[in-house]
């Protein structure tokens, strides 16, 4: 089965539990709003990539995992559209969960949304359960602090920001979280995969703030300017649009070295590869290349 088709089943699954009889059918709505349909789901991917390379003895368990990720990181995005954050108006093509449903149904759904998270991997993993507790810590430390993505969130509160502890958790904690539960849940060594999760999560964060500066809102789906606008620390800005490109570039290669030894390697680097290509926005594919 393809992977796609994994995770969007593992989905559908998990939302479709939450919203059973006697639920409140806005807030269910407002759950299926945030993570439907699709966006590129590259964290759930990179998590089935990496149970796939170390194995995947057990299916059921990855698909939970990288189903967790994905609700986790949907959850986040409802957050970070909220007026007190970035109070952005899109998301993927469409309003975003606070426009389409008020705010105080947005702050509900991305807080059902990590609860669901936690549930869809403790349902599945306890089929395994040597494997539950490392997967459930492995979730949470990428969501709460020091270095999850709440903590990433609360950076943009800071008077002072650190550049790289800000991309390590807003951006790189889920993909870290991904690699690390893509091992665990094959029940291979997880620590060994956290360096191509962390680089893999920089390289998305420095092509976030390109996109920011040389897409257009209709070609991305969302607002753009908004790291300009809210004086929010960026790639772009610190390094340049031709150092960003230089540094995506040098962090994609560092992500394909850091595969460790497996029986995928050669398809995981594949997928890095593919994925670096398509990170670069079109405006500047020229002046990457």
């Amino acid at each position: 089965m393809e992977p796609m088709t994994r995770i969007e089943r593992a989905l559908m699954a998990a939302l479709a539990r939450a919203d059973a009889p006697g639920a409140p059918p806005r807030l269910a709505a407002a759950m299926r709003h945030a993570v439907f349909p699709r966006g590129a789901r590259i964290r759930p991917r990179l998590c089935l990539a990496v149970a796939g390379a170390c194995g995947d003895d057990r299916p059921g368990v990855a698909e939970a995992a990288a189903a967790a990720i994905e609700l986790m990181h949907c959850a986040s995005l409802v957050h970070d559209d909220l007026p007190c954050f970035d109070d952005a108006a899109t998301r993927r093509g469409r309003p975003t969960v606070h426009r389409a449903f008020g705010a105080p149904l947005a702050v509900l759904a991305g807080d059902a949304l990590i609860v669901l998270a936690f549930e869809t991997l403790a349902r599945e993993a306890a089929a395994v359960p040597a494997r539950l507790p490392g997967l459930l810590m492995i979730l949470g430390r990428s969501v709460g602090m020091p270095g999850g993505i709440a903590a990433g969130q609360a950076w943009e509160c800071e008077a002072e920001i650190d550049l790289a502890a800000y991309h390590r958790a807003k951006t790189g904690a889920l993909f870290a979280a991904a690699t690390l539960a893509g091992a665990a849940a094959a029940g291979a060594e997880p620590d060994r995969w956290r360096g191509l999760g962390e680089l893999l999560g920089e390289a998305y964060q420095v092509a976030d703030d390109l996109h920011d500066v040389a897409d257009d809102a209709a070609t991305l789906g969302k607002p753009v300017g908004r790291d300009a606008a809210l004086g929010r620390p960026s790639a772009a800005a610190a390094l340049g649009i031709d150092g960003a490109l230089q540094r995506l570039s040098t962090l994609a290669e560092a992500a394909m070295q850091s595969v460790p030894p497996c029986r995928g390697a050669a398809e995981l680097r594949a997928l890095i590869r593919s994925e670096a290509t398509r990170l670069v926005p079109k405006s500047l594919a020229a002046r990457a290349a």
